[in-house]
């Protein structure tokens, strides 16, 4: 005798057993798998969003356009953060040496952020550093995580070194 409160699989629309339907035990390994599979094309956009508005932020303090004020040739540290932000973020952009232009990144951000916002307060939210943490860690992310799919650098080989897991996958033997 069935349970009135249970709904039928008819009712469910799903047959059980049926890979991938609610209740099964595959269905969240299917998510799973789903979500593996886009994870470059999502961290390719991460690293194409994160790269563009970086280097905005420094086209508006090098060329006072996009509605910011240009930096004088030469200040230090503003003028050379800003051709940082210009050039690193065009190169993460690209996705042409995307771990070496977001380490350079990372650094300045996190310079900016001890040098120039950590001492009006120790809070990021109350010393207006939100933005120099946020790319300092986003580009940290990107040093550790490299490019991800559509990147210049896989056109020229950079992007194709095989990673541990990768090999194991492959059966290949991991040396250390």
């Amino acid at each position: 005798m069935t349970d009135p409160n249970t709904p039928s699989t008819a009712e469910a629309g799903t047959t059980p057993g049926t890979p991938g339907a609610p209740g099964s035990p595959d269905a969240p390994a299917s998510l799973t798998a789903r979500l593996n599979q886009a994870q470059p094309y999502a961290l390719g956009l991460f690293r194409i969003v994160v790269g563009l508005l970086f280097a905005c932020h420094g086209a508006s303090s090098l060329f006072g356009v996009l509605g910011g004020s240009a930096v004088p040739a030469g200040t230090w540290p503003g003028w050379y953060a800003a051709a940082i932000q210009l050039g690193a973020g065009i190169l993460v952009l690209a996705g042409l040496g995307t771990r070496s232009a977001a380490f350079l990144a990372s650094g300045s951000m996190a310079y900016a952020y001890f040098k120039v916002h950590q001492p009006e307060s120790l809070l990021p939210i109350q010393n207006g550093g939100e933005s120099a943490a946020m790319f300092c860690w986003a580009f940290a992310l990107l040093v550790f995580t490299g490019p991800g799919a559509l990147a210049l650098d896989r056109l020229f080989g950079a992007g194709k070194t095989t990673t541990v897991k990768a090999r194991e996958d492959r059966g290949a033997p991991v040396t250390a």
